[in-house]
C-alpha cells in the first residue's frame, strides 16, 4: 500500500532510513541495516573542557588563545637566560660588551631616538589610544567598554613596578659613555616603549578596516620601538643585552593583555543570548 491513503504513514522496513530500533537496540532512529551512524557519539571528540563536541570541537576556547598562552613560555625562557647571564657575568656578557663597543657612536640622531622611549613621549601616545577606543566603543554600546582602556592603564602602571625591582636585583653597571652607576638591566625605555606602541597598535587594529592601514600601523609600531632600541645602544646609554631584556618583558606583558582582554571578549560572548533563540 502507497501513502497516499487516509492513514497515518507506515514504516517500511526495507527503508535504508526507516526508524527502528537498530542492531543496537538503542531505540534511536538511524540506518535499518544495522550500520553503525556514521558519527557515533563515543567517537566524537569533546571540547578542551570535556564537553561533548563536533570536528573541530565546539564550544572551546579557540586556538589563538591557547597559542597566546603558549606564547608566554618563549619571552619568558628568554628574559630568564639574558637576566641568569647578567647576573652571573656569564659568557652572553662579553660578546655583549665586545658588540656594544662596535656599536656605540653617540650623535643627536640616537639621542632623539632614545628619546621616544621617554615616559613623556610613549605614555600620551598610548593615553590618546586608551581614550580614543574606549569613546568609540561606548558610542557603539559594547559592554564592559572601559575593559580594554583600564588594562592597557594597568598594563602600563606594571612597567615601572617590574622594571625597577629588577633594576635593583641585577645591579648592572652602566657602559663606559655613561657615567659610572648600576641599574640599567633591564632597559626601561625599551620595555616602555614596546608596552605603550605595542598596546595602542592592539587597540587601534580592530578599528581599521583596511589591510594596508592595519600593515603600515603595525609597521609604525615596529619602527618606532625598533628605534628607540637602536637610539639607546648606538647613544651608549644601553648595553645591547638591557634592550633585549625589555623587549622579553614587553613581549610579556602586552600577550597578558591579549589574553585578558580576549578573555573577558568572549565572556561577554558567552553572556549575550543568541537572537535566533527564543524565550522558552
Amino acid at each position: 500500500m502507497g501513502d497516499t491513503g487516509p492513514g497515518p504513514p507506515q514504516l517500511r522496513p526495507g527503508r535504508a532510513l526507516a526508524h527502528t530500533n537498530g542492531a543496537s537496540g538503542s531505540g534511536s532512529p538511524h540506518r535499518s541495516d544495522g550500520r553503525p551512524p556514521q558519527t557515533p557519539r563515543g567517537a566524537r571528540r569533546s571540547g578542551p573542557d570535556g564537553r561533548p563536541g563536533t570536528t573541530p570541537p565546539v564550544p572551546g576556547r579557540p586556538t589563538s588563545f591557547r597559542s597566546l598562552l603558549g606564547l608566554l613560555g618563549l619571552p619568558a625562557l628568554l628574559f630568564a637566560l639574558i637576566t641568569w647571564q647578567v647576573v652571573a657575568d656569564g659568557p652572553l656578557v662579553r660578546v655583549d660588551e665586545r658588540l656594544s663597543r662596535a656599536l656605540v657612536h653617540p650623535d643627536r640622531v640616537s639621542e632623539l631616538l632614545s628619546d621616544l622611549g621617554n615616559v613623556q613621549v610613549a605614555v600620551p601616545v598610548l593615553a590618546l589610544a586608551l581614550g580614543y577606543t574606549a569613546l568609540r566603543s561606548r558610542r557603539a554600546g559594547a559592554g564592559h567598554w572601559w575593559w580594554p582602556a583600564a588594562a592597557g592603564t594597568l598594563l602600563m602602571a606594571l612597567v615601572p613596578a617590574l622594571v625597577v625591582p629588577l633594576k635593583v636585583l641585577t645591579d648592572r653597571p652602566g657602559t663606559p659613555a655613561v657615567p659610572p652607576a648600576t641599574g640599567y638591566f633591564p632597559s626601561g625605555h625599551t620595555t616602555t616603549a614596546v608596552v605603550a606602541y605595542g598596546t595602542a597598535t592592539l587597540l587601534l587594529l580592530p578599528l581599521l578596516r583596511s589591510p594596508a592601514a592595519r600593515r603600515a600601523l603595525v609597521a609604525v609600531c615596529l619602527a618606532l620601538v625598533l628605534g628607540v632600541s637602536f637610539g639607546l645602544v648606538r647613544r651608549g646609554y644601553h648595553w645591547p643585552l638591557d634592550v633585549a631584556g625589555g623587549w622579553c618583558l614587553g613581549t610579556l606583558l602586552l600577550t597578558c593583555f591579549v589574553l585578558a582582554v580576549s578573555r573577558s571578549s568572549r565572556r561577554r560572548s558567552a553572556g549575550t543570548p543568541s537572537s535566533s533563540s527564543g524565550p522558552s
